[in-house]
């Protein structure tokens, strides 16, 4: 698929979208609030990195101790670095976390420190996804080809009937994957998801390649000369799994699921045939509304159909957005699709799977 980016073109809003914005700009007014986090980020912030402190300190001086420990405490570092990717350089990259542009791209450098590109990262979800949610060709996100098949436009193989057995052990070397050959091959071939990008220069470049020596310096080359083990490669392993489990365990239950809208970039003629806001709503579905402990953890993402309609605003204020949202579509008769919590998302996705994994008609 490549259908360039600047050729698929959205109809003009209705109304709809004036109208949820201009409800949104109220709900700020009327409570005071700053898009963005404030305190309540701050603090979110000062403890997803004490989590992550903790566990790597405790790694570094117990991990030797017992490798059921060691395991342990890896796990639990997986889990804080996925919450720094859910709840901080997210909102950082999107602008969302600071009235100041440099206090987001500082932020937004947590995602180079452990392992990726905040710069790329940038044109492959902000610009790619962000824009073009779910539609084969333009959104990089559901392209997971050979292995997966994701959308009905997309090429069956023999093996895909079995991809809802193996999908969940593919997420779990998908950020490998990521850091050491999906980042590699955009910078050097100046494509993502196939379309060309301007390459990272001067101090941007710099901070790609100075993060990638980082981010081997502590999850790899300190844990080595402290503990002086081959086991600390097969810990390091363990720990980019359970992380590339959560984080695309996370994606595709907001996108992947029945009722989520498809599109097949080269079969839309040049124009989608929803607006853009509607268009959003269409292709993302929210999940576990209702659960405070996963709405924090997971940095507002399972409020999918808010995230993708305001980019800008800080998660913190997704929950009372998502009142909005929903009470507009409503009115306008756009389906706004929920899953109630967890597990029901989860069988959802792993329905997707089987359904896409049949050989088509």
């Amino acid at each position: 698929m490549g259908t360039p980016a600047r050729r698929l073109r959205f109809p003009p809003d209705g109304g709809f979208h004036t109208d949820l914005k201009r409800r949104v700009a109220s709900y700020f007014e009327r409570t005071g609030a700053p898009p963005q986090g404030g305190r309540s980020m701050h603090r979110k912030t000062a403890a997803i990195l004490g989590w992550f402190g903790a566990s790597y300190a405790l790694l570094l001086a117990f991990g030797g101790v017992s490798p059921w420990l060691a395991a342990a405490l890896t796990i639990s570092l997986a889990l804080a670095t996925a919450g720094i990717g859910f709840s901080v350089m997210h909102d950082a990259n999107h602008g969302a976390y600071s009235r100041s542009r440099a206090v987001n791209r500082g932020v937004g450098l947590a995602l180079d420190l452990i392992g990726g590109s905040s710069y790329l990262w940038r044109f492959k979800h902000n610009v790619h996804h962000h824009s073009y949610a779910n539609v084969d060709g333009l959104d990089p996100d559901i392209d997971a080809a050979p292995f997966l098949r994701l959308a009905r436009s997309q090429r069956w193989r023999a093996f895909h009937p079995w991809q809802g057995a193996y999908a969940w052990l593919l997420y779990g070397v998908l950020t490998l994957k990521w850091w050491f050959v999906d980042d590699v091959a955009n910078l050097v071939s100046g494509r993502i998801g196939g379309h060309p990008y301007p390459r990272p220069r001067g101090r941007e470049l710099v901070a790609l390649l100075a993060g990638k020596a980082a981010f081997l310096g502590w999850a790899l080359a300190v844990p080595l000369l402290v503990h002086r083990s081959a086991w600390v490669a097969a810990y390091f392993v363990l720990g980019a799994f359970v992380l590339g489990l959560v984080l695309s365990t996370v994606f595709q239950l907001a996108h992947a699921v029945p009722g989520a809208d498809f599109h097949d970039a080269l079969a839309v003629e040049g124009r989608l045939p929803a607006a853009w806001a509607e268009h959003q709503i269409r292709a993302s579905v929210d999940f576990a509304p209702s659960s405070r402990v996963l709405t924090w953890y997971l940095g507002g993402l399972n409020f999918q159909i808010e995230h993708h309609l305001f980019p800008a605003v800080c998660h913190v204020h997704y929950p009372a957005l998502a009142r909005i949202v929903r009470e507009t579509c409503r009115e306008n008769g756009i389906p706004y699709r929920v899953q109630p919590d967890l597990r029901t998302a989860i069988a959802a996705h792993q329905r997707h799977l089987r359904e896409l994994g049949r050989a088509p008609a």
